[in-house]
């Protein structure tokens, strides 16, 4: 675990070290990105105006390759994130605002632990929304070649916002990759899903009204079923082919139904039959950041529901976090 750890800083330090000593590149990209957004129909005047004070921002990079998904294994990324303490602070935040969350609940059809669970984990209930220049770090990532093709197209989308005044570019500070809000909204979702639910002509993501009912709208878009579980912890035997083993988030393959897996799963009986049909794949996820861990521990029988909580944040052990702390929300409230 130690030399993981060791090999991701080696990258940051090359990484960062390069691109700071870089600066005339960031600034031909600029001017490109400025023929680019023109193109899209992004007046010269919004460009002029929201780039004004755009920087490469070499810490971001350093937050890129050094995400906690990349090295953390999953009991203590699931631990640092669902603990008493969080729970706690989610219980009080609820009975402060039980009126509205109860409305939310009802009207979008997702439970209120779901949404305090995705608010905690990213924002501990908006406490801390972040602080990076929205714009610049958007920037920063689509001048970098790791995933320029995405960045670049949320930068544009978040010029379009602020070129229709649904967003004031003064007000945007949050997360290194972009994300805005008490739930860490990227600009795509914002344009899609976002809603203006205290019908003030104005959208604001750090506003307990407009961000639950943000939050709401794009899980029910996207297929969020109350109904269904999302995810299993389970004991594999030997027996179970690799093929079945997921490490990845970049998509689950090889599903089946619940009842197939039975058969591979030790002590299965507590495994709710009335979910046998319902379409599952296995995860192991801590194969993928360490080298020497055993295939079949710690696994997961996840459903439709754990990947919806994926297209929120592509990463195994996020969904894992987001549901555990659900589940502990619904023992307390």
């Amino acid at each position: 675990m130690k030399l993981v750890k060791y090999i991701f800083i080696c990258i940051i330090f090359i990484c960062s070290s390069s691109f700071a000593e870089n600066p005339s590149g960031f600034l031909t990209w600029k001017k490109n990105f400025k023929k680019t957004a023109l193109q899209n129909n992004i007046s010269e005047k919004t460009f002029d105006t929201a780039m004004a004070n755009v920087k490469f921002l070499p810490n971001v990079i350093k937050y890129d390759r050094y995400q906690p998904e990349f090295y953390e294994d999953t009991k203590t990324y699931i631990s640092k994130r669902t603990s008493s303490k969080k729970v706690s602070k989610g219980v009080n935040f609820y009975n402060k605002n039980f009126n509205l969350i109860n409305v939310i609940e009802d009207q979008y059809g997702i439970e209120k632990e779901l949404l305090l669970a995705l608010m905690g984990i990213e924002t501990n209930f908006g406490t801390y929304v972040g602080k990076m220049d929205i714009l610049s770090s958007l920037a920063t990532l689509s001048f970098d070649e790791r995933r320029s093709e995405f960045f670049t197209n949320e930068l544009l989308i978040l010029l379009r916002l602020i070129e229709n005044n649904q967003i004031d570019y003064k007000t945007l500070y949050g997360s290194w990759a972009g994300a805005f809000g008490y739930f860490q909204f990227m600009p795509s979702t914002m344009k899609n899903y976002a809603i203006d639910f205290d019908k003030n002509n104005y959208i604001d993501l750090k506003n307990n009204k407009d961000a639950y009912a943000s939050a709401a709208n794009y899980l029910n878009k996207i297929g969020w079923n109350d109904d269904q579980p999302c995810f299993y912890k389970i004991d594999l035997s030997t027996t179970v082919p690799k093929k079945y083993l997921n490490v990845s988030a970049k998509k689950l393959h090889n599903k089946k139904k619940l009842k197939y897996f039975r058969k591979y799963i030790v002590n299965n009986d507590f495994l709710d039959k009335k979910f046998d049909n319902l379409a599952a794949s296995i995860i192991t996820p801590d194969k993928d950041i360490i080298p020497d861990a055993e295939n079949l521990s710690p696994a997961y029988l996840v459903f439709d529901n754990y990947e919806i909580i994926l297209k929120w944040n592509r990463s195994l052990r996020f969904s894992l976090a987001v549901c555990t702390l659900k589940k502990k929300f619904e023992n307390e409230l």
